[in-house]
């Protein structure tokens, strides 16, 4: 009998020591991002503001210790995957996040399959990508929440004939035929349709094909980074005193880069997930905080993709104590709710994806400075392409 007992305990004190050393080792978030190139904007927000958040809330959750590797895939979609295989392989993260672009978060999606490690979308916006593996969830958003919002509001509001003008790459598809089935579907007439290469764009002969099509509008979508570019250009060839209003998806005057743009871009009316200034309280903590750890740079909404990103990381380690299971913690993120600074949001039980509010915006000129000022809210919309396959 004593022996049984002596055994029966050696037994346990061996299991509490092996949950001990679990208990110690890191959580480890492999945070991939476009840190150098043209995206580069994008990596910094979001690696701020995963600093940020960190700072805010500690860096253990459950008991483990939260580790950052931070990886520079500088946009390049063979770079991400080399750098996401030798992540899960070599440093064994827990997690894999960042994604700046489509094409990156596509290359990670097949490893996040094979090795169940959970990929956090927190930048990419092409529909698709949570469809590519049952381990993706997106705190971002998707193009088309916010064309369908913008196509709306151009229907309502005297526009007849538009010219589209997106990046030519799966995002700026999205953008353009969920715009142009939404706003030729209430009667309004897509003139042309213009595509500029992802890589390097020159946005001038484009410009003035738009501008010899004479329409009451100009819809853009150019990726988060670019639009100081398009504005340059935008504003060159006089389009912004030709009569012909800007208007598009929030991403052409990011809050990272909009006070740069120049006054061509008031008047400017976006739909979008985020503004700096959004009226409530936890976003003008989270800009205040933001802009004292970036010397002063406000932050755009890739910076809350990310917040909210690293967000659901830990809430998700949480609900599983700690265990890093891939499975178990996709399980705990579908159907997540909670306050952010663009507002409430939450991660769609069937799709992985995010459910939050769409802002109608106009540029306009505050205290000195240029602002996507919010006048409109379209509440918890959903992607309007996967609701459109149900």
């Amino acid at each position: 009998m004593m022996k049984r007992i002596l055994v029966g305990l050696l037994a346990a004190t061996a299991m509490a020591a092996a949950g001990g050393a679990w208990a110690e080792e890191p959580v480890k978030v492999g945070l991939i991002l476009p840190m150098t190139g043209g995206q580069a904007s994008t990596g910094k927000q979001i690696d701020a503001a995963v600093r940020l958040y960190m700072q805010q809330h500690g860096d253990t959750v459950a008991g483990r210790k939260i580790e950052i590797i931070l990886k520079d895939d500088a946009t390049v979609p063979d770079n991400t995957k080399r750098l996401a295989q030798e992540l899960i392989v070599n440093d064994k993260v827990n997690f894999i996040a960042g994604f700046g672009i489509t094409p990156s978060a596509l290359a990670a999606a097949p490893l996040a399959t094979e090795a169940k490690v959970p990929e956090i979308v927190m930048a990419a916006g092409t529909s698709i990508i949570t469809e590519r593996s049952p381990y993706i969830a997106r705190t971002s958003f998707t193009l088309a929440q916010s064309s369908v919002i913008i196509a709306d509001w151009a229907a309502k509001n005297g526009i007849k004939k538009v010219v589209t003008l997106v990046s030519d790459y799966a995002p700026g598809a999205d953008a353009q035929n969920s715009f142009k089935e939404r706003f030729t579907a209430a009667g309004g007439q897509v003139v042309e349709e213009l595509k500029v290469p992802l890589a390097s764009p020159d946005f001038s002969p484009v410009l003035q094909r738009a501008a010899d099509a004479k329409p009451d509008a100009l819809f853009v979508f150019v990726p988060a980074g670019q639009g100081g570019t398009f504005a340059k250009q935008y504003s060159e060839r006089g389009l912004d005193k030709a009569g012909i209003k800007l208007i598009g998806p929030g991403d052409v005057t990011d809050d990272d880069i909009l006070n740069n743009m120049g006054d061509s871009m008031i008047g400017t009316v976006t739909a979008h997930f985020y503004s700096a200034t959004h009226p409530s309280a936890m976003n003008k903590d989270f800009v205040a905080a933001y802009k004292k750890l970036m010397n002063g740079q406000r932050p755009g909404f890739m910076a809350v993709g990310g917040y909210d990103g690293i967000h659901l990381i830990y809430e998700a380690l949480k609900k599983t104590g700690g265990k890093t299971d891939g499975d178990a913690l996709i399980a705990a993120m579908k159907g997540m709710k909670w306050e952010s600074p663009r507002g409430p949001i939450s991660i769609d039980p069937d799709t992985r994806d995010i459910i939050q509010n769409i802002y109608v915006r106009r540029v306009e000129k505050v205290g000195g400075e240029l602002y996507n000022v919010e006048f409109a809210t379209v509440e918890a919309v959903k992607d309007p392409i996967k609701a459109a396959k149900k």
